[in-house]
């Protein structure tokens, strides 16, 4: 794995909020923030799972702090959440362009839940992150559908057909 493997992960991470954020922004305030289904119970609190993730493994991997975990009632509408996230997609792009490959061996330490300290090279802790978004914007599309909304095809076989400007089909 290098550097530019993560930045284009990432890339294509931020590629699929934008769809889906397109899609979100056409729900009630209601339908954003009540329970559907899921891990997370609605797609504002599975989000801010998300995000709070994204920006908690950067945390630890030497990017910005975070703080404690994201609480889902701080962000009552998409645009609250769409800032944040805004600020932690600059935050590690350019915690990224700042990392050589060789620092991606580097370890990182972080507590699990149940208080034991585990280390982890970085750029594994930073591929996982952006993995875990993956595993949790498919929820979120569920949720969407759920709720009568099509999300449309978020794959990165699309994203990078869209980046050559061909039809991935």
């Amino acid at each position: 794995m290098t550097v530019k493997d993560l930045e284009s992960l990432y890339d294509y991470s931020y590629w699929a909020n934008r769809k889906l954020f397109n899609v979100i922004s056409r729900l009630t305030p209601e339908q954003f923030t009540s329970p559907v289904a899921g891990s997370y119970g609605s797609i504002r609190n599975t989000l801010v799972h998300v995000l709070s993730a994204e920006w908690g493994w950067l945390d630890r991997c030497g990017g910005p702090k975070r703080g404690p975990r994201l609480n889902p009632e701080d962000y009552p509408t998409l645009e609250s959440l769409i800032a944040t996230w805004s600020k932690v997609e600059v935050d590690l792009r350019k915690f990224l362009a700042g990392l050589k490959d060789e620092d991606l061996a580097l370890s990182a330490d972080y507590a699990t839940d149940q208080s034991k300290t585990v280390s982890m090279p970085v750029g594994e802790l930073m591929q996982h992150a952006a993995n875990h978004g993956v595993h949790h914007r498919g929820q979120v599309a569920l949720l969407l559908r759920l709720l009568g909304y099509a999300p449309g095809n978020f794959d990165i076989l699309i994203y990078h057909a869209e980046k050559r400007g061909v039809s991935a089909w």
